[in-house]
């Protein structure tokens, strides 16, 4: 049995406390709710055994999106599921967005979600997709414009 010092366990549960929701947020963007819980918890039990390495990582959520991606391929059936959105319980997100984020292809969904919802840098999605910022870009903008046709929502700058 491997014991593990209090101090890694506890700059371990702060790293969770930081990566986990933004993360999340990123898996269930790409692969719908029940793929992307599962995943997260997959990616992060994955980061606890390779901590050494993990905890040095420029880009942890990142190369942890890229764990999940790859753990979700066993959880994927078909197109992903987004839950309803109440709109008493989150009256700023349009009921529609769930089924439009749905039919947008996997890549230009993950590209919005992880830029838009996560806040990663283009460079930062380039890492965790293994892909160029300018294909990050052109995902993002084909994304972007399909959900402003879903939603009948115009290009505001």
């Amino acid at each position: 049995m491997v014991v593990t010092p209090p101090e890694v366990e506890e700059e371990f549960a702060r790293f969770v406390e930081d990566v986990e929701p933004r993360l999340m947020r990123a898996l269930i963007g790409a692969y719908g709710f029940e793929v992307g819980q599962e995943t997260t918890r997959d990616a992060l039990s994955y980061a606890w055994e390779h901590w050494g390495r993990i905890s040095s990582l420029e880009n942890p959520v990142g190369y942890l999106y890229r764990v999940g991606q790859s753990r979700s391929r066993s959880y994927r059936r078909g197109r992903p599921w987004f839950p309803e959105v109440p709109p008493r319980e989150l009256p700023d997100i349009d009921p529609r967005l769930p089924s439009a984020l749905q039919k947008l292809s996997e890549k230009q969904r993950a590209a919005v979600v992880l830029l838009f919802v996560v806040e990663l840098s283009e460079r930062e999605v380039a890492d965790a997709l293994g892909t160029s910022r300018a294909t990050v870009r052109k995902h993002a903008e084909r994304g972007m414009a399909k959900l402003r046709t879903a939603l009948g929502v115009s290009d505001v700058e």
